[in-house]
């Protein structure tokens, strides 16, 4: 099979066989399920993606989890130079299940490496603070791709951040306090950005392929016994 895709939660199976398993996996749910995964996907995005430096409190980074849920941002990037990633469940009321979550655990650079990936990407690092080259959250230009860093909770962005970022942002505060909360922040950056993205008239929905990916991950998430039921299609379909 020359056109085989390998998928970790799956079997390898070719892209022309996901839209039949897609169709056969679709008799074991609900009609109104089905059309909420529709829904959702349409709506999701991969154009900005959101990075989590050394998040030590699990309530933030579950509170950002359900944000980026909640604003169609797919995929999250963890960044693990000390603090381990960990979510508290009643917060992200189950959020994670839906997302797309890349940890960066090595011994040292987990920074550096996530930051290099996501360039060569094709995403511009945006740190979320103050700086003397910063915009406000609401004039970010969001033509290119776009991943917004958030630092960790006492010391705030490291240096590594500062140093590679393309660019800064900052959202406008008129009180005593310095900074907001580090949930607070992501949503009120994720409710700008989304709000710009359909403004700008940007293209940053999912390709068919990546929706097609998404929702056969969504289903097999959802059905029951769902192993079973594919590896028996995958037998009967698959050469």
């Amino acid at each position: 099979m020359a056109d085989l895709k390998c998928r970790p939660f799956l079997f390898p199976i070719a892209m022309k066989n996901i839209t039949d398993l897609i169709e056969h996996l679709s008799s074991f749910m609900t009609e109104e399920r089905a059309t909420l995964f529709e829904n959702i996907l349409n709506k999701r995005t991969r154009h900005v993606t959101v990075v989590l430096e050394d998040l030590y409190q699990p309530h933030n980074a579950s509170a950002v989890l359900r944000s980026c849920d909640c604003f169609g941002i797919q995929d999250i990037h963890a960044i693990e130079n000390v603090n381990p990633f960990s979510v508290t469940k009643g917060i992200s009321v189950g959020s994670r299940k839906w997302l797309t979550v890349k940890r960066y655990q090595e011994k040292e650079q987990n920074t550096l490496k996530c930051l290099n990936s996501l360039k060569e990407q094709g995403y511009k690092i945006i740190a979320t603070t103050p700086h003397k080259d910063d915009c406000l959250i609401n004039e970010l230009d969001l033509t290119h791709k776009t991943a917004l860093v958030f630092g960790t909770e006492d010391k705030g962005m490291s240096q590594t951040v500062i140093d590679n970022a393309d660019g800064f942002v900052k959202i406008p505060m008129y009180g005593f306090t310095e900074s907001f909360n580090i949930s607070v922040a992501a949503a009120l950056c994720l409710y700008e950005v989304r709000n710009q993205l359909i403004e700008q008239k940007i293209d940053w929905n999912l390709s068919q392929e990546e929706q097609a990916d998404l929702k056969l991950e969504w289903m097999t998430k959802s059905i029951r016994a769902s192993a079973k039921i594919i590896e028996k299609w995958n037998s009967n379909n698959v050469k």
